[in-house]
């Protein structure tokens, strides 16, 4: 019974149906096929505004490359301390950025407020001597389920903008926020001031897809070749295309992130009524963190409910547990009651 990680599910059937249907026949090579123009004009749709998009394999790419196209190697990058850019991706930012810095910040439940972009500044505050600040990355939702609402983006946008620094958005559960906020994505992104967006698909019913999203075309000037260098442009993109249109199609994305936001909402009520069980943070997309005994958290293991000990402290674990498109109701049903032993 998984609750480790919302990769840990398969892909959706439309999705793995999608592929299969462009698997026959010939097509052009190199992300010059129908799929992936498809694509483009169907998130240009979404998004309600002109789009410059490129799929690519993996998160740490799109994050990465992304990075890498708005800050120089001099440049500096701040981001929350516990960002997926700062502690998961092995220095995939530096190395594809060149060697820009980040600059880490706080903020409850790894979300970022405005005025922390001024303190987080301070850290590059020696001119020449300092990386020069190029963009704010923030996480939708956070590494630790938290939502921003499109007021608070646009607050970091224009936090950002004003001191001439672009705004990126790992959005690796974009698609959980959206479900979570009831919003449009324009609404949720470049509306509200966001200039790239790294779109997720993988967590939610894709095998391996994701997209690299500009709202201003210049801001995309020369990024084939930046991903072609990277090893992101795939030879049969339209294998990775399908998985995005398959995955945009009839809304499914939004309709599968709302379905394990809704299993994880059922998750943490159900814990939060337990007397020995504490909420970690509020649980407002597919994540769900919880403090408990070391004992009670041994005893689920060893009855095979499979999650992360993501801290410790007092003879507690903070225990991660996710749920993804695909998690069974039952096994949701099944930890809650052995939770309650």
């Amino acid at each position: 019974m998984n609750f480790i990680s919302d990769n840990a599910y398969g892909a959706s059937p439309e999705i793995l149906a999608a592929m299969a249907d462009a698997a026959s026949g010939a097509a052009v090579s190199y992300g010059e096929d129908a799929w992936s123009a498809r694509v483009e004009a169907r998130l240009a749709e979404i998004f309600e505004h002109e789009v410059a998009v490129f799929p690519v394999v993996t998160g740490t790419a799109a994050n990465s490359l992304i990075l890498s196209q708005l800050c120089p190697p001099y440049g500096g990058v701040l981001c929350h301390e516990k960002s997926h850019i700062a502690v998961d991706e092995c220095g995939a930012p530096e190395f594809f950025t060149g060697g820009a810095k980040l600059g880490l910040m706080q903020g409850p439940s790894a979300k970022i407020a405005p005025e922390a972009i001024a303190k987080g500044l301070g850290q590059f505050a020696s001119g020449v001597h300092s990386p020069k600040p190029a963009v704010v990355s923030i996480t939708q939702a956070t590494e630790f389920g938290a939502v921003y609402r499109p007021a608070e983006i646009a607050a970091l946008a224009e936090a950002a903008h004003e001191r001439g620094l672009k705004l990126h958005m790992d959005g690796a559960r974009f698609a959980n926020a959206l479900a979570s906020l009831g919003c449009s994505p324009a609404e949720a992104s470049w509306k509200a001031g966001v200039d790239a967006l790294s779109l997720g698909a993988s967590k939610n019913g894709a095998l391996m897809a994701e997209a690299a999203v500009f709202f201003n075309r210049d801001d995309a000037r020369d990024f084939a070749y930046r991903r072609k260098r990277a090893g992101q442009l795939v030879s049969k993109m339209r294998f990775v295309s399908a998985q995005l249109e398959a995955y945009l199609k009839d809304d499914l994305w939004l309709r599968t992130a709302a379905r394990a936001n809704a299993q994880a909402k059922r998750l943490s009520n159900g814990l939060s009524k337990l007397p020995d069980i504490a909420i970690a943070h509020p649980t407002e997309a597919n994540i769900v963190f919880a403090w408990m005994a070391e004992a009670k958290a041994r005893r689920l293991h060893e009855a095979g409910f499979l999650f992360y000990d993501w801290d410790r402290a007092d003879g507690r674990i903070m225990a991660r547990l996710v749920c993804s498109f695909a998690t069974p109701e039952a096994d949701v049903e099944r930890l809650l009651e052995a939770a309650r032993v």
